[in-house]
């Protein structure tokens, strides 16, 4: 990995400027190199800036995790000194944040990751990262709603009159209707909405898509429901145009009261407030998104399709929701065994 990489995003290159990183200027081999596969990742494997962003939290823990156990250079490092860092991240002895142990595996596959990156590129002669072990976590089940609770979560969130009481409607309807993230359903502009461009008096369920970026910019094209549309329809004709008025022409589709685009802050609180109407507990942008998966399965969807359209890279993650509930189990027997009730 050549310092041109670095250049390219944008890094400085002159002695005393300022920098980003937790770890501040870049004083040493590790600082350097740390520096150079953060630049492999957005550059040369095209991750997020916030993807990338948590690969720097997750790496400047390690730096100062080395630093302070006297290592220098990655071919230095040793295989018992990420098993050190490992217990140190789970049990917070480095002074940082005590970490579940699904946030260690995280914190170690990116360990992993810089390493590997590390030996590949010549500049440690061993992996040793390769061996170590995460913590065993537990699977837990997504916590997904009910039906008829996002229905009444829905329907909570167009309460009131004027603009915003659309906009609030048409943004929960756009979650649950494709499983999008949060962010990329705030990111959407008006553009990506595949129906808008249909020919008059044409079905807008054939082309009632809409084109989500996910993470490492990835396109994905997903349908988009009836009722989602009709209420992004009401909400582009009565309501963008007001909130579009105090601004300066964004082509954002989802528009806060200042004519910006809605943050996901805002988005956050949105569903909170919705939530809090429909007297529901524990809803996360994420909680419309596990909703939206389970339902689908329920309904019969393959599994392989629900991945396309959450936009997993493996199956093996969208799998998580094929897992069968005890209630599920306790439904089945009861209506199946001939001597359950």
């Amino acid at each position: 990995m050549s310092s041109n990489v670095v250049a390219a995003t944008g890094s400085p290159q002159t002695p005393g400027a300022t920098r980003s990183e937790p770890w501040g200027a870049v004083t040493g081999p590790l600082e350097t190199a740390l520096d150079d596969y953060l630049a492999h990742l957005r550059v040369e494997r095209g991750l997020s800036a916030n993807t990338t962003a948590a690969y720097r939290r997750d790496l400047g823990r390690y730096l100062r995790h080395l630093e302070a156990t006297g290592r220098t250079t990655l071919s230095s490092v040793r295989e018992d000194d990420v098993t050190a860092y490992v217990t140190a991240v789970r049990t917070g002895s480095d002074g940082g944040t005590r970490l579940s142990p699904s946030s260690t595996a995280r914190a170690l596959a990116a360990v992993r990751g810089w390493h590997r990156f590390a030996h590949a590129e010549g500049l440690s002669s061993q992996d040793p990262a390769a061996e170590v072990r995460a913590p065993t976590q537990l699977r837990r089940l997504p916590h997904a709603l009910s039906v008829d609770a996002v229905t009444r979560l829905l329907d909570a969130a167009g309460q009131g009159e004027g603009p915003v009481a659309l906009r609030d409607r048409a943004l929960l309807e756009m979650l649950y209707s494709t499983g999008g993230r949060i962010s990329e359903v705030v990111g959407l502009d008006v553009d990506a909405l595949g129906w808008l461009d249909a020919a008059p008096g044409t079905d807008p369920g054939a082309s009632g898509v809409v084109r989500l970026l996910g993470k490492g910019d990835k396109e994905r094209v997903v349908p988009v429901g009836s009722y989602a549309r009709d209420a992004l329809d009401a909400y582009l004709v009565r309501a963008r145009p007001a909130l579009a008025a105090a601004g300066t022409g964004v082509p954002a589709l989802f528009l806060n009261t200042r004519g910006r685009r809605l943050s996901r802050q805002s988005a956050w609180a949105v569903l909170q407030a919705a939530s809090q109407r429909a007297q529901l507990e524990h809803v996360s942008p994420h909680t419309l998104r596990h909703s939206f998966a389970t339902h689908l399965l329920q309904g019969g969807a393959d599994v392989r399709v629900v991945q396309e359209l959450l936009g997993h890279a493996s199956v093996t993650t969208t799998q998580i929701y094929t897992m069968v509930t005890p209630d599920t189990l306790r439904e089945v027997y009861a209506a199946t065994h001939p001597r359950a009730l």
